[in-house]
């Protein structure tokens, strides 16, 4: 079973908005059996909580699945037991890595590294800029990319 965590600063817009996206590319591409998807935040103050109300509608509009997500802080343990680390940003990237001190078997990197398209390097958090269609846009071809990363690694069809 092959592991993906999304990582952002309070998991209640960009992570969550990239865990039912990339959920989305898996179940269309028939792997859900391969995969397990989640998200969590580098912050501990919105655990529990469901995603800003900003992100439930886009998801809402691009008739992605949003239900049952709930925002968690990331641990130490999550580092062993997931593949692939992403974060929306330079600072979640440099945060995970703290806590990664003891040679985690994650793959940790940003979410736009895989993005062909973005001059950005960072998604930009919305819960600052209230910009959730931009971050859609930038999630939508970044996931995509990510997908065939991994699928291309893992040897799946």
């Amino acid at each position: 079973m092959i592991k993906v965590l999304f990582v952002c600063l309070g998991n209640i817009c960009r992570s969550p908005m990239a865990e039912a996206m990339f959920r989305h590319l898996v179940k269309r591409e028939g792997l859900e059996d391969k995969m397990v998807v989640d998200s969590a935040g580098t912050g501990n103050w919105h655990v529990g909580e469901p995603p800003h109300k900003g992100t439930r509608e886009i998801l809402k509009k691009y008739e992605i699945n949003g239900e049952g997500l709930k925002a968690r802080q990331i641990t130490a343990a999550d580092l062993h037991e997931f593949d692939y680390v992403i974060a929306m940003d330079r600072t979640n990237e440099n945060d995970i890595k703290q806590l990664a001190k003891a040679h985690p078997k994650a793959y940790i990197g940003r979410l736009l590294d895989f993005s062909k398209n973005s001059q950005l390097k960072d998604v930009p958090d919305p819960y600052f800029t209230g910009n959730f269609e931009e971050v859609y846009e930038l999630l939508k071809e970044s996931c995509e990319m990510l997908l065939q990363y991994i699928k291309k690694e893992n040897k799946l069809n």
